[in-house]
């Protein structure tokens, strides 16, 4: 799982449920988030439909598309949630050193 995907899927799992909102959560482009959420859709741990038009036209925009987290995809995002919180723990921790890798550190 790369790093984006589990970005991707914990943002899902925290109800952010359109690609821009996403996007802005994640710190992501668009041109990384969409092919992610495509890719997960064919693996189907995420499932998409688009809002109803009347709603968007109310609001004065265009329709989006709507993305939620199937079962196996909850799964998948509980194991996102434990990569990040090592990657976190691992970035606390210095183990990564001062310099950083490929900068001659530790």
């Amino acid at each position: 799982m790369t790093h984006a995907t589990a970005l991707i899927l914990q943002a899902l799992a925290t109800d952010h449920r359109h690609g821009f909102q996403i996007m802005e959560v994640t710190g992501l482009p668009s041109g990384t988030v969409y092919p992610v959420l495509r890719r997960l859709e064919r693996e189907t741990a995420v499932e998409s439909e688009w809002e109803d038009a009347e709603s968007a036209s109310a609001a004065g925009r265009r329709q989006r598309r709507t993305y939620r987290l199937t079962t196996s995809g909850q799964l998948l995002a509980e194991r996102a949630r434990q990569r990040l919180a090592n990657t976190r723990k691992l970035l606390s921790d210095g183990a990564l050193g001062t310099a950083g890798p490929g900068m001659g550190g530790a």
